[in-house]
């Protein structure tokens, strides 16, 4: 139900926190339109409700049908318009369209690839988990009696990759940037890794919108949110709780180190000095694995009438940025995506150098 407004005064205290911070922790030009965006949606309708929102499900709340799947909701109702189904026996046609625009046969080949590559006897348990209905998601799948998105499968993905070479060296702190609407410490809290820390960096409103996430599906006791480390001169690794949301210039006071750096999508959205920033410290941390999933070809370059980037960071810009760092596997196929438009969505798996 739609109110007049949603007041939440911490998403308030970050908004204007972050106005006082330098260039490389405000939104990129890719974002600054939609930020603002996402905050009247999530002011006027409620966080409950932020994945059923127009432009979250454009911006971070991906989807294998509409709008994701690159179908208008018109064009989908004229597709399946022009399906004249006769007797039962001849519903199949539309059947498979159906499944095929509504976003279900990707999904399930995504899982059928999660099934094929993850070893349920090891570290972290991918083959348990199953994808809350927080947020009120227009699209959720079920297989074997668990749900997905495309969200939580991208990662899952993207887990059993980095399984494929752990031998038995099982990440426990995580650290990631641009982590959506929390996907990555959902799966890592359900993973039975003992004593495991999650921390999630991102620029508000997202970072709100992945502090309430967390907070239903694992626990207020479990999620330290802004609030409890906003005025931190330091923040220790250490003495986290398993989940942490934090604000984007907050990077600059984590001390610790770091296990596993995962960035899923978000660094392609960024000018590449503001990942050069990142990636510091990322180091600095001393983070020994590093899993990526961007555009190998880039974003597209930013128009008048459209978002997208001054400058694309490709594939390789990764690698240049990361000389202590050893490529250990590239990969598009299984667990990547390759577009009809031939652009490559890729991930990238680096070990740091002894």
């Amino acid at each position: 139900m739609r109110k007049d407004s949603y007041n939440y005064p911490e998403l308030k205290l970050a908004m204007e926190a972050m106005q006082e911070q330098p260039e490389l922790y405000r939104p990129t030009v890719f974002w600054d339109d939609a930020s603002s965006c996402i905050l009247e949606e999530l002011c006027t309708y409620g966080v409950e409700r932020f994945r059923s929102l127009k432009t979250a499900l454009g911006f971070f709340v991906p989807t294998y049908g509409v709008p994701g799947g690159g179908f208008t909701p018109v064009q989908v109702d004229a597709l399946l318009d022009g399906i004249n189904v006769g007797s039962p026996q001849e519903i199949k046609p539309q059947l498979a369209l159906e499944q095929f625009l509504g976003g279900y046969t990707s999904a399930l080949a995504d899982f059928r690839v999660l099934l094929a590559a993850d070893d349920p006897e090891k570290l972290p348990h991918l083959h348990t988990f199953s994808e809350s209905k927080v947020g009120e998601p227009v699209e959720h799948f079920e297989f074997n009696g668990r749900c997905f998105s495309r969200s939580s499968l991208n990662y899952l993905l993207g887990l059993a990759l980095l399984k494929k070479h752990l031998d038995g060296d099982v990440p426990q702190t995580v650290l990631e940037i641009g982590g959506g609407f929390g996907s990555l410490g959902e799966v890592l809290g359900r993973a039975g890794i003992c004593g495991h820390r999650y921390i999630d960096i991102d620029i508000p409103p997202t970072s709100f919108v992945a502090q309430h996430y967390l907070v239903e599906v694992l626990g207020e006791d479990n999620v330290a949110t802004y609030v409890q480390t906003a005025d931190k001169a330091a923040i220790e690794i250490s003495t986290l709780p398993p989940t942490t949301v934090l604000c984007s210039w907050q990077i600059e006071k984590l001390v610790g180190k770091v296990d596993l750096f995962v960035n899923f999508i978000s660094f392609q959205e960024m000018e590449p000095h503001i990942v050069k920033n990142y990636l510091d410290h990322v180091v600095r941390l001393g983070t020994r694995w590093i899993l990526l999933r961007n555009l190998r070809e880039g974003k597209q370059l930013r128009k008048p009438d459209g978002v997208g980037v001054d400058t694309p960071i490709l594939g390789d810009d990764y690698l240049e940025m990361l000389p202590g760092y050893a490529l250990v596997e590239r990969n598009v196929i299984p667990f990547g995506y390759q577009t009809v438009d031939g652009y490559h969505s890729e991930l990238l798996l680096l070990k740091r150098r002894v």
